[in-house]
């Protein structure tokens, strides 16, 4: 007897999945519950598992889109999955193969007889035209018996040399570039269709605009280099910037409400709370992972979800509720040298925050040019629902707070 293994219900708005990778093969014995398959949706990976103990009979192959109910496998009961079929065919691929061996001699003798007819032994008269005019006589067609080149032959092909002449001016075509010229091709991911899709409605539906400012780092790198080894000591984790920066946004959403806003329909919704997305980097691509009510969180607490949270999007173990239902989006490109750039808003939330690397630079401080750790900070936002002066006295919070961060610990 065998048991159908079919793609279970995965979440309310997903409609299908991708199988990613067979854990077990084709013809394997798999124990009850044991895992068999990953599956992905456009927003999380699951685990496909055994629903009785058997042989595993593959149906789907990697990297099928299959509708949520979709068979992607038999589970037979007892022996080992009838696999006998492809031997049994095989020897009648076998005695095919003579055949196309013993046609092979034919098309061998043809290309011969062609190279024969064209080699012939120019008559005297055309042998003195051909040296004359310094055409070689393997490139003429000999029209006589045996193919012997005539004098006719000669003069048509001494006429034909002529017509050609122009030719020899046309530029040369230019030569292949050397190297490898491969290309490869391969199938988009749930993940990666969404995410396409999302960012593509985002730019169209949107009135974005992105304002940036600048943040001095060294009060935060200076109080990081005083207590970070206590602190990690205390709380078991490192004292990282995304707290910083998490807090500093918790606090500056307070002030202007707006920015944590979204628009649904002819409404406006405000949050009281504030879910923090943050953006994260994974083996198969973005996603954004949220901390809810940060605004509550202390900085180790912000730091240890965070890490919690980086280690589940590498591992692609985050699930659904993880992702969905965040108010503002912070992401972090300097972690991978960028210095600037637009960041897109995170639908249906109204702003994103980007944060870019930490440069060294000559800055103005009380009439004097000093070095100080400087940072490009950029907020991208919706201008229907946030406001120019918003937008700007928000990021100035931001500013204010991190460059004391005294203010992040006091709430002032």
């Amino acid at each position: 007897m065998s048991l159908e293994i079919k793609v279970p219900p995965v979440g309310e708005s997903i409609t299908e999945v991708v199988l990613s990778r067979w854990i077990k093969n084709d013809g394997d014995v798999v124990e009850m519950d044991e895992v068999i398959a990953e599956l992905e949706s456009d927003k999380a990976t699951f685990e496909l598992t055994a629903e009785q103990a058997g042989t595993l009979k593959t149906i789907a192959a990697e990297g099928d889109t299959l509708a949520i109910g979709a068979v992607v496998c038999q589970i037979e009961e007892g022996g080992a999955a009838s696999g006998p079929k492809a031997e049994v065919e095989s020897p009648k691929a076998d005695a095919q193969a003579p055949a196309a061996v013993a046609e092979a001699p034919k098309a061998q003798d043809t290309a011969a007889s062609k190279d024969s007819y064209a080699s012939g032994t120019p008559s005297p008269a055309a042998g003195k035209i051909l040296a004359e005019k310094g055409i070689d006589a393997a490139a003429v067609k000999g029209t006589g018996v045996d193919g012997r080149i005539t004098k006719d032959d000669a003069v048509k092909a001494e006429a034909g040399k002529k017509a050609e002449a122009p030719k020899a001016s046309a530029p040369v075509a230019a030569a292949a570039p050397a190297g490898s010229r491969s290309e490869r091709r391969e199938k988009m991911s749930p993940l990666r269709r969404t995410v396409a899709k999302r960012l593509v409605a985002v730019k169209n539906e949107t009135a974005m605009l992105t304002t940036f400012n600048e943040v001095n780092m060294k009060p935060i790198m200076d109080l990081r280099g005083k207590y970070k080894d206590q602190f990690k000591e205390k709380f078991g984790v490192g004292l990282g910037f995304m707290s910083f920066f998490t807090k500093a946004v918790t606090e500056a959403l307070k002030d202007f409400p707006a920015v944590n806003g979204r628009i649904e329909g002819d409404e406006l919704v405000f949050n009281d709370f504030a879910d923090i997305s943050i953006a994260v980097s994974a083996p198969k691509g973005l996603v954004v992972p949220v901390i809810r009510n940060a605004e509550s969180m202390t900085l180790a607490q912000i730091e240890k979800s965070v890490l919690e949270l980086a280690l589940k999007a590498r591992d692609s173990k985050l699930t659904i509720e993880e992702m969905t239902g965040g108010t503002f989006t912070i992401t972090n490109g300097g972690v991978f040298g960028s210095m600037m750039s637009t960041p897109i808003i995170n639908s249906p939330q109204s702003a994103i925050l980007g944060m870019h690397n930490i440069v060294e630079r000559p800055v103005a401080e009380k009439g004097e040019v000093v070095i100080r750790p400087m940072m490009y900070v950029a907020l991208s936002y919706d201008h229907r629902i946030i406001d120019g002066r918003e937008s700007v006295g928000f990021l100035v919070r931001v500013k204010q707070l991190l460059e004391d961060p005294a203010r992040l610990l006091l709430g002032v």
